[in-house]
């Protein structure tokens, strides 16, 4: 009678295998995970530059001049800046909202139409694919 062993476990081909196949998923998905992290850090300036959009949507529809819309004046608040936020500034009814490096360094433009009921995004955030809409 033959007596026969049983091995268990897994060989060092199986391993170095599964080590590639974890390697190149990694190489894979690493990329697209800081892309996301950096647009979920940009949705913070977009939001809060929705108060902005509101208060100069408001003063305009109230009848003051686009010269007299401006930070901390006819409603509209004063700049604004936290750890994704470097400024909220608003000039003449134009919102300019820049990041921080930390939420990919992109400035945020929202232009009005003549009265303010909608906005045209532009500034380095659509070249980024940061506030693509």
């Amino acid at each position: 009678m033959k007596k026969t062993t049983m091995y268990l476990g897994f060989s060092l081909i199986e391993l170095m295998i599964a080590i590639s196949i974890i390697s190149i998923l990694t190489a894979i998905a690493l990329p697209s995970y800081k892309n996301y992290i950096q647009r979920a850090r940009f949705a913070d300036v977009i939001a809060q530059a929705e108060a902005f959009k509101l208060a100069v949507t408001l003063a305009m529809q109230e009848g003051y001049e686009n010269s007299e819309i401006n930070n901390g004046s006819n409603g509209v608040p004063n700049s604004i800046s936290n750890k994704h936020i470097k400024n909220i500034i608003v000039e003449n009814t134009v919102i300019t909202a820049e990041s921080t490096k930390l939420a990919g360094g992109s400035t945020y433009i929202l232009t009005p139409n003549e009265d303010g009921s909608a906005f045209t995004v532009s500034g380095s955030c659509t070249e980024n694919n940061l506030c693509k809409l």
